[in-house]
């Protein structure tokens, strides 16, 4: 089947900005800036891995529409996320000439875009951005909502900022060039939206099982485009997380993220671990009463379905739960979890018990 070109609106008043859907986006890139930023010069951020495929699609097209464009290529992988690659990015972008007229577009996976938004965040007190994703979890997840940082290295996403794109450009045909284990990494982002928001999209998940395991891309960008809304609508209600109405947005994300810092964020991709992150994040909801055992038993269905891990491996737990402490929701030293209360809606819940914290890692 044909796939839909479809187009999901983050409304944030001056704020606000489209994202795009549809099949050979990338090559259209250059009219999608021109015709939203009054931009002369263009730096793309990208990774090895694109170089040659991706990002020179959007090159051409930046360049196509009148604009200077400079690139820098990084190493792909998480520990690129860093102050240290960051503090190259600021010296390359002065050497480029980059000023207020200038665009930073991100052409990449999550560590792409969290890192290039940082910098156009904090280059010359901020600059005008757009995410070009092309890894599902990227698509789904990270390009939307204005979340862009770095890690530290012993806390994830601990520096960052909120600074919201000026478009983002969803190019279905980049997920057919993922490698499996990345294209898998995305679905476990596209699980958690129907956990968390919406129990009719986690059942249309459970009945085309096959026809996401083949990607097909009209199945796809309906996917992409719920997740996207589903996403737009909470950063929409709590853009800068202060209300807590956002954070459900992390479920599972205390364990993923206690996982990714203890192996050195080497062991795991993100959504590996948020997949193991959400079963644990259940189970401790069970351990609490909030839900039965088929609630979690149905996630680890669906996510076994989709080929993404389900086991916790052999760690130590007390360094696992040491990891936790530092995140983002803990409160006074207090671990606060997004838990359940059944398929389709959570909540933020305080002060959750160190030993029930720990159990919940062994399923």
């Amino acid at each position: 089947m044909a796939t839909p070109e479809l187009c999901v609106r983050v409304d944030l008043a001056e704020r606000g900005y489209d994202i795009e859907i549809g099949s050979g986006r990338l090559a259209t890139s250059g009219a999608f800036v021109a015709s939203r930023c009054q931009a002369t010069h263009a730096v793309v951020i990208t990774d090895t891995n694109l170089k040659s495929t991706h990002a020179a699609a959007v090159v051409a097209s930046l360049e196509a529409a009148g604009l200077r464009v400079d690139q820098v290529v990084l190493e792909p992988g998480e520990s690129t996320k860093s102050i240290a690659q960051a503090d190259q990015l600021w010296r390359a972008m002065l050497e480029f000439g980059t000023d207020r007229k200038s665009i930073v577009a991100a052409v990449g996976g999550g560590v792409v875009g969290d890192l290039a938004g940082f910098i156009a965040a904090t280059y010359a007190r901020g600059i005008s951005f757009v995410q070009f994703p092309t890894t599902l979890l990227a698509q789904v997840d990270s390009s939307v909502g204005g979340k862009v940082g770095v890690n530290l290295p012993g806390a994830k996403n601990m520096v960052g900022a909120f600074w919201q794109p000026h478009g983002v450009v969803i190019d279905i045909d980049a997920l057919l060039t993922l490698p499996d284990r990345e294209y898998r990494s995305g679905l476990a982002e596209v699980v958690k939206y129907g956990v968390i928001l919406d129990e009719p999209f986690f059942e249309f998940l459970l009945g085309h099982v096959d026809a996401i395991n083949a990607r097909q891309t009209d199945v796809l960008a309906n996917i992409v485009a719920r997740c996207c809304q589903l996403k737009a609508d909470v950063v929409q209600a709590d853009e800068r997380e202060e209300t807590g109405i956002r954070a459900v947005l992390n479920y599972g994300h205390t364990f993923c993220h206690a996982l990714e810092t203890v192996t050195g964020y080497g062991t795991f991709l993100h959504g590996e671990a948020v997949a193991i992150g959400m079963l644990c994040a259940s189970r401790l909801a069970e351990s609490l009463g909030r839900i039965d055992a088929t609630t979690t038993q149905r996630q680890h269905d669906l996510l076994s379905a989709l080929h993404l891990p389900v086991a916790v491996p052999d760690l130590d737990r007390q360094q696992l739960l040491d990891a936790m402490q530092h995140d983002k929701k803990t409160v006074g030293g207090r671990l606060r979890f997004v838990l359940p209360t059944r398929i389709g809606h959570v909540e933020l819940v305080d002060d959750v018990a160190s030993d029930l914290a720990r159990a919940a890692f062994d399923g």
